[in-house]
């Protein structure tokens, strides 16, 4: 039976929302093996969700410090792994993910596919370029060919497996190895984390300060129990933070709502949500390019409007 491995994204002792879309999308290629890296026993409170998830098998591969240490323990352990045992590895498409997947696809003498948005059982994937206008399919060569998988891009969708697991040691830190000294954690918001949120509020140039995301794009998010987002604009203007950023050089979405306030629809923005399963959209130029792919396009003052709609939805709650 063919094997896939997927590098497990994990918070606090929790595999992250993505690590079930990476599985979902490594399904195809063959029986999965979720790799958990950390500290010794990093693998065993994951390995029931991580099975429930999917996984057939959960490898925990481990030694002291692994968690002060950046990129090197997970491409040890996968090296390890796909060495002895040649298969997919499915990796998300962050930046440390991108990097992972380079190092392992020169050690392993295997190609690498990055950002892809779906990857079928032949070992093709599907990239969307250009601002997500061109869907193309692209193949990879070598025994453990790579795939980074953009967060957001597919739903995830549970498949409950054994979940068996195996634990291997990896090597420790040497003088090539980056440490962590300190963190500072950001402080986490009540809102549901924004790739994963149902529901999106997103905010662009027209919102026109930083206080009136505070005032009227938050509070409806609040309202309807959704995520913030922004646009490239919003971001620069310095409107809202960066990490909120929806679009090509920011975060992919697709909610089952998103509402887009006083934003024009550049193709930057436009590619990051436009898998969004219902678009409303309000903005004073009835021209915008926003309205070419919203189900609902509301022309008018959104000042006007949101603070409307806020007044009503919380009247029915």
């Amino acid at each position: 039976m063919s094997i896939s491995y997927v590098l497990v994204e994990q918070l606090d002792g929790r595999p992250e929302p993505v690590t079930l879309e990476l599985i979902t999308a490594a399904r195809a290629l063959g029986d999965v093996v979720a790799v958990v890296v950390g500290e010794p026993g990093a693998g065993v409170n994951l390995a029931a969700e991580l099975g429930n998830w999917g996984a057939a098998q959960v490898v925990s591969a481990e030694i002291s410090g692994a968690s002060n240490r950046l990129i090197l323990p997970a491409v040890d352990a996968l090296h390890i792994l796909a060495a002895n045992n040649p298969g997919p590895i499915v990796i998300a498409a962050t930046a440390s993910g991108n990097e992972i997947a380079g190092r392992l696809a020169a050690r392993l003498a295997s190609g690498v596919l990055t950002d892809v948005v779906g990857i079928n059982a032949d070992r093709t994937a599907q990239q969307s370029i250009f601002g997500d206008t061109i869907q193309v399919s692209a193949a990879v060569g070598g025994a453990s060919p790579l795939y980074t998988l953009r967060p957001g891009a597919l739903d995830g969708v549970a498949v409950p497996a054994t979940g068996e697991l195996a634990t291997i040691e990896i090597p420790g830190a040497t003088a090539k190895d980056v440490t962590i000294t300190s963190f500072t954690p950001s402080t986490q918001s009540d809102r549901p984390e924004l790739p994963q949120a149902k529901v999106v509020i997103a905010g662009g140039r027209g919102v026109g300060s930083e206080e009136n995301f505070r005032s009227i794009v938050e509070p409806l998010a609040d309202a309807l129990g959704g995520a913030v987002g922004a646009t490239r604009d919003a971001v620069d203007l310095g409107y809202y933070p960066g990490e909120y950023q929806v679009g090509q050089t920011g975060v992919t979405v697709s909610p089952d709502l998103y509402i887009g306030l006083g934003i024009s629809g550049a193709i930057q923005h436009t590619s990051g949500m436009q898998t969004a399963k219902k678009v409303i959209v309000i903005n004073n130029d009835e021209d915008a390019p926003i309205f070419q792919i919203a189900d609902l396009g509301v022309v008018g003052d959104l000042f006007d409007i949101a603070p409307a709609l806020i007044e009503e939805i919380n009247k029915r709650k």
